[in-house]
């Protein structure tokens, strides 16, 4: 039995979306896919019949990596087919790094020695400008988990801000109630990512052992919670390497897909970040996924759920986030930094939460999209309040 509980300031709303999720999980668990398991998938691809859970699982099996060729080919006609040759571009920015979980891999963690910071208003209106001077309309606001230092009055404060100069407006920020992603809502924020990191709720109690991080269900709930308060749209991850790959991806599809089915319209977006090295985290005994995994995982994501946003992080390398938009990556980041203030050189900086990969700017990025005959959107949306 599951021991996880929720805090006392933490709102239950009794979704039915866990539950359905552990229900596919553990039907697909008793499978051993074979080669002609994955031979019959591809024909239901073939004969435009929809895919079921089981069918997920087996594209994402070991097995299918005999059948890449072919996928990869049906993932592409599906990526061009709802998307074009779009791609659409997005910077984070990072406001403040105060934290109170534990989490054992993470930079910010509370017991880390990391230079701690937070942007005031002004501070971060000068970052603002210069991202808005890079043309950027679409702006992703990211804090510590600390509501002490990063409050929802602040992350309201900035979002108001931020809707001075972009067209669009998210956050990734600690999981709040309902009532709290409405006054996000009515600053100007429409969408809301949170990444659950690990669905295995053993290995999610070990990285996870205190702060309010490490109530599972309350997280887990996050992205329905912030729908309920009226967003536009809500962002998904898991971080490859803390559990098996294969489950997490599962479960982050197919909870993705329980969203989009419960709230058909609501914009979902997936990521897939793998851990990479930071300042400040515990030695961990990571679960490695290699590229090819990654791609594969990707490409199954995008076949079984053809109209989601597919994220590309900046965790990834410039030529394999280029061989990831040709096949089924959408959305891609850009003039990226994890750490406080840097972008204006502020005195008071802090630290980073992660190292990046690709360090391109925003031009650096647009450039190399039209070098392999993709083109670059900033915003697809018109706010019409």
């Amino acid at each position: 039995m599951e021991d996880f509980k929720y805090f006392k300031y933490m709102q239950d709303i009794h979704s039915d979306v866990r539950e359905k999720l552990n229900q596919s999980l553990k039907s697909v668990l008793q499978m051993k896919v074979t080669d002609q398991d994955v031979k019959r998938t591809i024909s239901k691809i073939d004969n435009n019949e929809a895919l079921d859970y089981s069918d997920y699982y087996i594209l994402l099996s070991d097995n299918a990596m005999n059948f890449m060729d072919e996928l990869s080919e049906i993932s592409r006609k599906l990526r061009y087919q709802y998307f074009g040759n779009n791609v659409y571009l997005f910077s984070p920015l990072y406001i403040a790094n105060y934290c109170e979980n534990s989490c054992k891999y993470c930079g910010f963690r509370a017991k880390s020695d990391i230079i701690r910071a937070r942007l005031n208003l002004d501070e971060i209106e000068n970052e603002m400008i210069q991202l808005r001077d890079e043309k950027i309309e679409d702006v992703l606001i990211l804090t510590g988990e600390s509501e002490k230092f990063s409050s929802v009055d602040y992350i309201c404060d900035s979002v108001r801000l931020a809707k001075k100069y972009f067209k669009s407006v998210g956050i990734e920020i600690y999981p709040v109630n309902v009532d709290d992603y409405k006054k996000l809502h009515e600053a100007g924020c429409d969408f809301v990512t949170v990444f659950q990191e690990t669905y295995n709720p053993v290995n999610y109690k070990f990285y996870h052992p205190t702060g309010h991080k490490s109530s599972l269900p309350y997280r887990f709930d996050t992205q329905e919670r912030a729908l309920m308060a009226g967003m536009r749209a809500v962002g998904f991850g898991a971080l490859f390497g803390l559990s098996d790959p294969i489950e997490d991806c599962f479960c982050l599809g197919v909870h993705a897909m329980l969203i989009q089915k419960k709230y058909p319209h609501a914009e979902i977006s997936i990521s897939f970040p793998r851990i990479r090295p930071t300042k400040g985290a515990e030695s961990l005994n990571i679960k490695e996924v290699s590229e090819k995994k990654l791609m594969q995982f990707i490409i199954a994501t995008r076949i079984f759920l053809p109209f989601a946003q597919i994220t590309i992080s900046t965790r990834e390398s410039k030529d394999f986030r280029d061989l990831s938009l040709a096949y089924a990556t959408t959305k891609i980041s850009a003039s990226v930094d994890t750490g406080i203030g840097r972008r204006n050189d502020e005195k008071d900086k802090g630290d980073e939460q992660f190292l990046i990969n690709d360090t391109r700017t925003v031009s650096d990025v647009e450039r190399d999209l039209k070098n392999i005959n993709m083109y670059p959107v900033y915003s697809d949306y018109i706010d019409v309040e």
